[in-house]
């Protein structure tokens, strides 16, 4: 059974994509391409852009929800926002919702998506069927495992629109319930955190009830908190964190608790993790006042924005002489048994806390050749762990991006990778050997032959 809205809405999207598809070839050669996008979640430094972008509207919606197939199929600029609101109701979401409601479904692709349900289904583009890409060579193609684009459908991961923009994703779908149940646990060292994180994601089960997420929360060395969530129809009083009461301080304060489905999804989203307390949103009377519709990701980052064009706090920091800040806002993965040895190095060395801590493991699946998303490559059947921090630091005027750099030198010499959505200073034959150079290349000769794109060294590295 396929349910879709009245007016079938895949007419309109055709529609969207031939306009996209001409204002791509309109461009003329050695001009630069962008995506007319009203919002983005990547942070990295980069200049304002100069000219529009391509026209991207009519490709935001949600196409079909095929319930007996769970699968949705969506326009790439459709949030994951729109997504859950169109399948929940048919007791279905995709397999991996990122934190943020108004992360993009063809963003968390092209880019790396992860949440409390990695540790079971991977990282968002494990839950892809079939995307269409309008390839930097214009050529529109349906990439799938199989078929004759299998190369771009496994490299177009962490690609960031070096190798074209998906135009429409099919997403893979999960039960679920109308409510999560939720225990926090309390760790006394990041090394304890380490090793019941290994024993969850292995057993899958705790005191003989499903682990169906897994995420958790560092305060400090000796203060952490894993909380595994359960998926239940069991009907119960449900806590409300998009009003006064603020989630992440509620784990410390509480050992169990409940949300309903789409709370839960959204549970990050309401204070961007704890990030809103740097516009006040989180002292009692500010958030009174602070009207709920207003308290979300979406609106903090426009605000970051508004900070960075008109560089307020760094005027700040000069008025009281002191140097520029220095923005600390990463995603690394670390494998598992090195994750105490990465969080117990950073809090002695970063001063950012709170940490968040996300266990996944990439899917089952075929055996190949190397691995199976070449440019974020995971070795299969073994366990990393998510570590996200985003704040600010004192900068370092003789060292531009001195702490961000010493945390790049501290995952690679564990054996992890960090996500590219902000900024970056690896070398270029690191970087190459980090994130599938020589798979990139092959993939930029077939899909980019004329360079209409930056490559991605250029993109997430040089581009500032």
């Amino acid at each position: 059974m396929t349910a879709a809205t009245a007016a079938d809405p895949r007419a309109a999207h055709a529609a969207s994509v031939e306009r996209l598809v001409a204002g791509y070839r309109a461009i003329p050669p050695g001009a630069p391409v962008r995506l007319a996008k009203t919002s983005s979640n990547l942070f990295r430094a980069r200049s304002r852009p100069v000219r529009p972008g391509l026209d991207v509207r009519g490709l935001d919606g949600v196409l079909a929800v095929d319930v007996d197939a769970g699968t949705v199929d969506v326009g790439a600029m459709c949030t994951y926002e729109t997504v859950v609101a169109a399948t929940l109701p048919y007791g279905l979401v995709p397999t991996v919702v990122p934190q943020l409601r108004t992360i993009t479904v063809g963003g968390a692709v092209t880019g790396l998506g992860i949440e409390s349900s990695s540790f079971r289904a991977g990282l968002v583009h494990e839950s892809v069927r079939e995307l269409d890409i309008l390839c930097g060579s214009g050529e529109l193609v349906t990439a799938t495992p199989t078929n004759a684009h299998a190369d771009l459908f496994h490299g177009f991961p962490n690609s960031f629109g070096t190798l074209g923009y998906a135009t429409r994703v099919r997403l893979e779908l999960e039960p679920a319930t109308a409510f999560v149940a939720l225990r926090h646990l309390r760790c006394r060292s990041v090394g304890e955190l380490q090793e019941l994180t290994g024993s969850l994601v292995a057993a899958g089960r705790l005191d003989g009830r499903p682990v169906d997420y897994l995420d958790g929360v560092v305060f400090g060395p000796d203060e952490s908190y894993l909380t595994v969530g359960t998926r239940t129809d069991e009907a119960g009083p449900v806590s409300d964190y998009t009003g006064q009461q603020i989630y992440y301080r509620s784990i410390r304060r509480r050992t169990s608790d409940r949300l309903t489905t789409a709370d839960y999804l959204w549970r990050w989203d309401t204070d961007w993790f704890w990030c809103s307390r740097a516009f006040g949103a989180q002292q009692p009377l500010i958030r009174r006042l602070w009207p709920r519709r207003y308290r979300r990701s979406s609106v903090y980052a426009k605000l970051v924005a508004l900070d960075r064009r008109w560089a307020i706090a760094d005027r700040i920091e000069r008025l009281h002489r002191r140097p520029a800040l220095e923005r600390v806002v990463q995603d690394v993965e670390i494998p598992l048994e090195r994750s105490a040895d990465f969080v117990d190095w950073f809090l002695g060395t970063v001063p950012i806390e709170p940490l968040w801590w996300c266990p996944l493991r990439e899917r089952p699946g075929p055996a190949t050749a190397g691995p199976r998303y070449p440019l974020y490559p995971l070795e299969a059947d073994r366990t990393y762990v998510n570590v996200g921090f985003w704040s600010v630091v004192s900068g370092d005027p003789a060292s531009p991006g001195a702490t961000n750099r010493r945390i790049e030198d501290e995952v690679s010499r564990l054996g992890g990778h960090k996500s590219l959505y902000s900024d970056s200073y690896y070398p270029r034959a690191e970087f190459d050997a980090r994130y599938g150079g020589d798979r990139y290349a092959v993939l930029k000769r077939r899909y980019d032959p004329q360079h209409r794109l930056l490559d991605l060294y250029a993109k997430a590295v040089q581009r500032r």
